[in-house]
């Protein structure tokens, strides 16, 4: 039987890879390993919580000696590092906690994996370090056809994604110099159920529902890639288990979308599903003050993925949106637990007693 670890496993995309591994692989032992920050909601794995495969595990990936104990006691064989700091704009008004959670907490987890598996009479063998990072490392392109492929020079430009970047390189180093089997996935923006409400997408579905300003960057003419997040999780698996080690794959919707273009087919979704006429929302368009070091474009080329794994997305964007909004819209008491902050509340209580 093998045991994986899934950090961040109560997040956004942790969650979904959880449950995916979960129901898919019943000979599994699945660790889900998250320190319940203000993006970790256990109420994300409801479903799967009373499974005999899966566990939870409170912990800061930084914690070096418990991750290491934990790697002992539970004979860890794999890990799908997706704990992250991943706000652009958080990590523009609060770097150091970037730095410590993406750096010093992938470092944390690669050296005690190292020493643990090391001291193993099989060493490393049928073992894996699979390390989630993001487009953003990348840098911007044009507003031309040029994608960001898997040998695009990283230039990284937020201390978001600094911290990403630097990151994957020590996850790189690690294969380099003792050979651990790491991968490394480089992913285009995700969406999709359970997205904390930071984010845009659902930011913009709550703000439509209770008729709250759409605050757009700049024009709107920024564009992005968008991923639909159960596909994520899908090619997560695929890399997982079939991926060549040392390697780096990037995993992309081919959906380029202007933001201005995204927010109006958000509108008009959103304005269909709850009854109203179309265009009533149009008029909740704020724009705003650009941020700093706002990057023009992300585009991912995921043809390596599909040529060699066999990978590619199920859903184009406005089948996936539909999909989010109606979820959301008929998950309303998720979304105000969240934006309440209550869910929170519970969790400090039940781990910590407070």
């Amino acid at each position: 039987m093998k045991t994986i670890v899934i950090t961040g496993g109560a997040g956004f995309i942790g969650s979904h890879v959880v449950r995916l591994f979960v129901n898919k692989y019943p000979d599994y032992r699945i660790i889900n390993l998250d320190k319940l920050t203000y993006a970790g909601n256990l109420n994300n794995l409801k479903d799967i919580e009373d499974k005999p495969n899966y566990k939870f595990v409170k912990m800061d990936v930084c914690d070096f000696e418990a991750f290491y104990q934990l790697m002992h006691d539970e004979k860890v064989d794999g890990i799908i590092h997706l704990a992250a700091e991943s706000h652009v704009d958080r990590s523009i008004k609060d770097p150091f906690t970037f730095a410590k959670t993406n750096v010093m907490g992938t470092l944390s987890l690669l050296q005690a994996a190292k020493l643990y598996w090391e001291s193993l009479p099989e060493r490393y063998e049928g073992k894996r370090f699979y390390h989630i990072s993001t487009d953003e490392v990348y840098g911007a392109l044009e507003f031309n056809d040029e994608l960001f492929a898997e040998t695009t020079p990283y230039s990284p430009h937020s201390p978001y994604s600094a911290s990403k970047a630097s990151s994957d390189h020590f996850v790189r180093a690690y294969h380099d110099t003792y050979g651990m089997p790491t991968i490394v996935t480089n992913c285009s923006n995700n969406y999709g159920p359970y997205q904390f409400p930071e984010k845009l997408i659902p930011l913009f579905i709550n703000n439509i529902r209770h008729r709250k300003p759409l605050p757009v960057y700049g024009k709107g003419e920024n564009i992005r890639d968008w991923l639909y997040v159960e596909d994520h999780a899908r090619a997560i698996d695929v890399i997982f288990h079939e991926g060549k080690v040392a390697e780096t794959y990037n995993i992309g919707g081919f959906n380029e979308w202007k933001n201005i273009d995204l927010i109006k087919v958000m509108i008009k979704t959103v304005d269909r599903i709850l009854g109203n006429a179309e265009g009533t929302s149009l008029d909740l368009i704020t724009y705003v003050t650009d941020r700093p070091g706002h990057d023009a474009r992300y585009a991912i080329d995921s043809s390596k993925l599909k040529r060699e794994l066999g990978w590619e997305p199920s859903l184009q964007f406005e089948e996936g949106i539909e999909k989010t909004v109606r979820w959301y819209l008929e998950n309303q008491a998720w979304l105000d637990n969240v934006t309440s902050g209550d869910y929170q509340r519970y969790y400090d209580e039940m781990y910590t007693g407070r």
